[in-house]
C-alpha cells in the first residue's frame, strides 16, 4: 500500500484549502437561504456562481505572471489575504448589489490558493502527485462538511447563517503564523515565464476537466433545492443533507487512491465517474429524504476525486509546465463555475429544477469520453 509522508508543506497547503472549503461548503447550500432573504429567482441567485467562475478566469490569467514574480508560497498567502478580506463584504452586505462583487473579489484570491496547492503538492511529491493531491482534498472535505453543517445548524436554530462564514478569518490568521515559513520558494529566478502551446491531448483533457467541474458545481449549488422540491423538507433541513455530499468527497478523495493503488490514474477516474452516474440516477428519482441522503453520499464519493485527479492529468500532459497547465485549468474551471450553476438555475426557472438536473449525466458522459480519447499513461510523466 502506498504511504505518504505528510510534512509541513503538506499541512500548510492542505489547511489553506480546508479554510476555502469551509466557506465553499457553507456557501453552496446557503443558496436557498440567500435567495429567500434577497427575494430573487433561481436565475438571479445563480449569478453568485457566475461571479465565482469569472473570478477563477481572472485568477487564471494573472496567476502565471504572479507566480513567476513572487513565487508560489507568497502567491498563496496573497490569495488567502484577498479571500479573507472579501468575505466580510459578502457576509455583511445583505443585498445582491454587495454580495455579487464581494464573491468576485474574494474568489480571485480563493483561486490563487487552489492553483498553488495542486502544483505545490505535485512538485513536492513527484512520485505520488495524485495521492498527495487527493488526500489533501480529502482533508479539505472536512472543512466543506463543517461549513455545510454550521450554516444549516445556524439557520435551524435562528442564528444568522452568515456568521458561520466569518470563522474563515481567524482560521486564516492562525494558519499564516503556523505555515508562513513551511513552503520554500524553489523557482528558478532566471527561468522564463511558462508559455507555449500545450498540444491536442492537453486540450481534450481540459474539456473533460471542464465537464467534471461543471457537474460538481451544478450538483453542489442546487442539490439542496432539488431535495426541498422532491421531499418537501424545509430549506434549513435540506442544507444539512448536503453534508452527505461533502462526506462523500472526503471518503472518495482519501480512500479511492489507496483502494485502487495498483491501477492507473485513468482507471480510477473511470471508476469514480461510474459511481457518480449511478448515484446521481438514484438521487434524481428519489422522493425520500433518507434515500436522497444516501445517494448524495455516493455522488460525493464519485465527484470527490475528480478535481485532484483531473488536474494531475493536466499537469502530466503539460510537458513540464505545471503552472501554465494550472492557469489554463483555472480558465476552464472558471467557465464551468460561471456557466453550469447559472444554466441549471435558468433551466430550473423555465422547466423545473428536476428536469434541469438532467444536464448532469450529459456532463458525466463528456468527462468519460475525454478519458477514452486521451490516455495519460501514454504521455510524459512529471
Amino acid at each position: 500500500m502506498t504511504k505518504l509522508k505528510r510534512d509541513g508543506v503538506f499541512w500548510t497547503a492542505c489547511l489553506q484549502g480546508t479554510i476555502l472549503n469551509f466557506f465553499l461548503g457553507g456557501f453552496g447550500p446557503a443558496q436557498p437561504l440567500l435567495r429567500q432573504e434577497q427575494g430573487t429567482s433561481l436565475t438571479v441567485a445563480g449569478l453568485h456562481g457566475t461571479m465565482m467562475g469569472i473570478a477563477a478566469m481572472i485568477a487564471g490569467i494573472i496567476h502565471p505572471t504572479l507566480v513567476h514574480k513572487i513565487g508560489r508560497p507568497k502567491t498563496s498567502w496573497v490569495g488567502l489575504a484577498i479571500f479573507t478580506t472579501g468575505v466580510p463584504f459578502f457576509v455583511l452586505g445583505g443585498s445582491i448589489a454587495f454580495t455579487l462583487p464581494a464573491i468576485l473579489y474574494s474568489c480571485i484570491g480563493f483561486n490563487f490558493v487552489i492553483l498553488n496547492m495542486i502544483s505545490t503538492l505535485s512538485s513536492h511529491y513527484p512520485e505520488t502527485p495524485d495521492l498527495a493531491a487527493s488526500q489533501s482534498n480529502a482533508i479539505n472535505a472536512v472543512g466543506y462538511v463543517i461549513g455545510t453543517v454550521m450554516v444549516g445548524t445556524f439557520a435551524k436554530v435562528g442564528i444568522s447563517w452568515r456568521l458561520a462564514l466569518l470563522l474563515v478569518i481567524p482560521a486564516a490568521i492562525a494558519l499564516y503564523f503556523y505555515g508562513r515559513d513551511k513552503i520554500e520558494d524553489n523557482r528558478d529566478l532566471g527561468a522564463p515565464k511558462q508559455s507555449g502551446k500545450l498540444g491536442v491531448p492537453f486540450w481534450i483533457a481540459l474539456v473533460g476537466f471542464f465537464a467534471t467541474i461543471s457537474s460538481e458545481f451544478a450538483t453542489a449549488f442546487w442539490a439542496a433545492t432539488l431535495v426541498t422540491n422532491r421531499t418537501g423538507a424545509d430549506p434549513a433541513i435540506s442544507t444539512l443533507c448536503i453534508a452527505a455530499l461533502g462526506t462523500g468527497f472526503g471518503i472518495g478523495r482519501w480512500f479511492i487512491p489507496i483502494w485502487m493503488s495498483q491501477t492507473t490514474l485513468d482507471t480510477r477516474l473511470k471508476t469514480i465517474l461510474s459511481i457518480q452516474l449511478l448515484a446521481f440516477s438514484l438521487f434524481w428519482i428519489s422522493h425520500n429524504l433518507t434515500l436522497s441522503l444516501i445517494a448524495l453520499l455516493f455522488i460525493g464519493i464519485g465527484i470527490g476525486g475528480q478535481f485532484p485527479m483531473t488536474t494531475v492529468r493536466l499537469i502530466k500532459l503539460s510537458n513540464g509546465r505545471p503552472d501554465l497547465a494550472m492557469a489554463k485549468s483555472a480558465l476552464a474551471a472558471g467557465g464551468a463555475i460561471a456557466l453550469a450553476p447559472f444554466l441549471l438555475a435558468l433551466l430550473g426557472d423555465q422547466i423545473g429544477i428536476s428536469r434541469a438536473y438532467l444536464m448532469v449525466p450529459f456532463l458525466i458522459f463528456t468527462s468519460f469520453t475525454a478519458l477514452l480519447l486521451v490516455k495519460t499513461e501514454a504521455h510524459q510523466k512529471l
